[in-house]
């Protein structure tokens, strides 16, 4: 093999080239390396992928706040639209306990939970008086009143549901001869009769006198301006 030359001597190209050769022999060399024979450079496995993010958990929407405990007794008192009847019988059974049931809930789509009050006797627990309060303007105003013997409110399913005693000439107060299960919707600005259902009662209890029907009067439905 010839020697190197000096590139900055005359005829120095002769370094150049001898450079060139070698180069390409070191990439055969690799080139070989690389085969599937597995003597060269070892193959890659498959990339390995980042491990993924898990999403924030999604808030679940507040649940909405509490109504706020409302003076019942204090509010049928000082309402125009309860008969000055029930008012007087507005007594409390026993120690500042009043007969007074009180349900909030959500009955005409406003803002603020609906109030219902049911009032009754001490004595027997019979219903004298239900009524449904709807705030607006941080203020309650009556949309509906029932003022019968043996009459009860609930709310279901954003519906008011009244439920009233039938008694027949001679009933005793604990054995009514039916009863009428109202459903009221609220629509516009008072409350319109959807569902009526009349039960009647079985005589083989109480006193075993026939069943009279009577007629129900129907409860009052206040409009609201």
């Amino acid at each position: 093999m010839r020697g190197l030359r000096d590139p900055g001597q005359p005829g120095g190209g002769s370094f150049a080239v001898g450079t060139a050769l070698t180069a390409l022999a070191a990439v055969g060399l690799l080139a070989s390396g690389c085969s599937t024979g597995g003597t060269g450079t070892r193959d890659e496995g498959a990339a390995v992928t980042s491990p993924v993010e898990r999403g924030v958990p999604t808030p679940r929407a507040s649940a909405p706040a509490p109504a706020k405990t409302v003076n019942a007794v204090a509010l049928l008192r000082t309402d125009p639209a309860v008969s000055p009847r029930i008012k007087a019988d507005l007594k409390p059974c026993g120690e500042d306990t009043y007969p007074v049931d009180t349900s909030y809930g959500n009955l005409t789509g406003g803002t603020a939970p609906d109030l219902v009050i049911n009032v009754m006797t001490c004595a027997d627990s019979v219903g004298v008086g239900t009524y449904v309060y709807r705030e607006r303007n941080e203020e309650y105003q009556n949309v509906f009143a029932a003022e019968e013997p043996a009459v009860y409110a609930t709310i279901d399913r954003g519906e008011l549901v009244v439920t009233q005693q039938v008694y027949a000439k001679g009933d005793p107060l604990s054995f009514p001869s039916g009863e009428d299960v109202v459903t009221y919707s609220w629509a516009d600005t008072k409350f319109s009769e959807r569902y009526r259902v009349r039960n009647d009662y079985s005589r083989a209890v109480g006193n075993g006198d026939a069943a009279v029907p009577v007629p129900v009067p129907a409860p009052t439905a206040t409009s609201q301006d």
